[in-house]
């Protein structure tokens, strides 16, 4: 009798007593009359977590705006610097430059070609002050003025 127990599909071994049936009962609940008790001291309490929590974000704000500030300032001190040795570099080509365009004998030769002469004696007229003679002419100079106040 074992045997032919054990023959017969699962299916109807089980359906002879599976447990407790699932029942539900739709009950419905009015909550509208009930009133929310307030608890001071709760409401205390959840003030001050929001309290520490508004002062640990500013504090978090504060320091990710001071790291992106450094972050951003060294990248300006970076364009600077290298705006810097870029201008050092032109200066020191602009100094070479008029250096070479100041140079006598090279002005010599560029007057030369253009049919210049040198200045005959006489010619030349010097207007500092340092040089000139009581009977020489003299070039539109000024003499500083003296301001005296009456008290």
């Amino acid at each position: 009798m074992a045997a032919a127990h054990s023959s017969l599909p699962l299916a109807r071994r089980r359906s002879c007593w599976t447990g407790t049936p699932e029942v539900y009962f739709a009950k419905s609940i009015d909550n509208s009359r009930l009133v929310k008790v307030e608890d001071p001291r709760r409401h205390r309490e959840m003030k001050h977590f929001g309290i520490a929590l508004s002062c640990l974000f500013v504090l978090v704000m504060t320091f990710a705006w001071q790291h992106f500030k450094a972050i951003e300032y060294g990248y300006k001190i970076e364009s600077l610097r290298s705006q810097r040795d870029s201008l050092t570099e032109l200066n020191r080509a602009l100094r070479l430059e008029e250096a070479s365009l100041r140079d006598p004998e090279r002005i010599d030769i560029l007057a030369r070609q253009l049919g210049m002469q040198p200045p005959q004696a006489g010619q030349v007229v010097r207007m500092d002050a340092a040089g000139q003679e009581a009977g020489t002419p003299v070039m539109a100079s000024i003499t500083p003025i003296a301001v005296v106040s009456a008290r």
